[in-house]
């Protein structure tokens, strides 16, 4: 395969930028206690500026959320099988986050526009504006209903389910993933726009996110004890890269889906482990080291399971 083939240049700097990562956290140009530190900047300042801006530009009306929908039904239902597969507490959430959440932005975005050009990109873009919206602040709401339940249960407190919920509700809305990304959405159907003076920042910012991620997981990779969860980071990959996508493509050929709208949601659903779901796990502080390598090992799979997905959808029936 040549590296000038879509798969191969889209991954291939991921790969590196982790391997960066990798790199200086064994040589401890990044020490162990710093890790958190960084993790925070990413989490707390440049995803904010990432979010806000990318809702900032979104116009609801102009969106086809059809295909959308159905990439949305399959992740829901794939999130809540494994959830339930992987105990249905706080860290089963993490895990089952790791098996929906895709790289769309450093992988997606490059693979999609060499591939599928101008109209792929626009539908990969109206997925890209509602996928952290959708998949984290679902996942934020029942990891935080979960925390609350594993709180009261250790406190000895019976909350009733109202109370309960209303504090998940509150948590998982006054949290640094969905709320810049409503106040962003809020802010783009006023039609202002943003003036430059705050503009460019914001994209300098989130254009900083995802390689200062990437490096980030390739730091704490190099801290992790790989061997231990290499299992763990394989079943995640496995579900991510290869019964994700099969699923959508099932899923998106059943519901109607076909050409452009079905390859797009197909190689979406295909794209290794997104570094959020990472800085999701750091953020809990549950289930780390596992997603830190499977983020790793799904990146390396995802060669060879987008590759085959790109392959094989040419060949079904129009």
């Amino acid at each position: 395969m040549s590296l000038d083939h879509p798969v191969l240049s889209s991954l291939l700097p991921v790969v590196f930028l982790i391997f960066i990562g990798f790199v200086a956290g064994k040589a401890q140009w990044v020490r162990g206690e710093s890790v958190r530190d960084l993790s925070n900047l990413v989490f707390l300042v440049l995803t904010q500026a990432l979010l806000f801006r990318t809702m900032s530009s979104v116009h609801i009306e102009q969106l086809d959320f059809k295909p959308v929908v159905h990439y949305f039904a399959v992740a829901g239902a794939l999130f809540f099988a494994m959830l339930w597969l992987y105990g249905r507490d706080s860290r089963a959430s993490v895990l089952a986050l790791a098996s929906i959440f895709s790289n769309t932005l450093m992988i997606g975005v490059p693979l999609v526009g060499l591939a599928y050009g101008q109209e792929g990109l626009v539908l990969l873009f109206t997925l890209i504006s509602l996928h952290a919206l959708v998949l984290l602040s679902a996942a934020t709401l029942v990891l935080e209903l979960q925390v609350a339940h594993e709180q009261a249960a250790v406190l000895g407190e019976r909350r009733p389910i109202w109370r309960t919920l209303a504090l998940a509700v509150s948590s998982a809305v006054i949290h640094p993933v969905p709320l810049p990304i409503l106040v962003g959405l809020a802010y783009a159907q006023t039609g202002w726009g943003l003036h430059p003076i705050i503009d460019r920042p914001l994209a300098l910012l989130g254009s900083a996110f995802g390689p200062i991620a990437l490096v980030l997981v390739g730091i704490t990779l190099s801290q992790t004890p790989i061997g231990q969860h290499l299992k763990a980071a394989i079943k995640l990959s496995l579900v991510k890269t290869l019964l994700h996508p099969a699923l959508m493509l099932l899923a998106g050929w059943l519901l109607g889906l076909r050409g452009l709208h079905l390859a797009v949601m197909t190689v979406a659903a295909a794209l290794p482990i997104g570094a959020n779901v990472f800085l999701f796990s750091q953020r809990y502080q549950k289930e780390e080291d596992a997603v830190t390598a499977g983020v790793a090992v799904s990146t390396a799979m995802a060669v060879f399971s987008v590759t085959a997905v790109m392959a094989v959808l040419p060949w079904l029936p129009q």
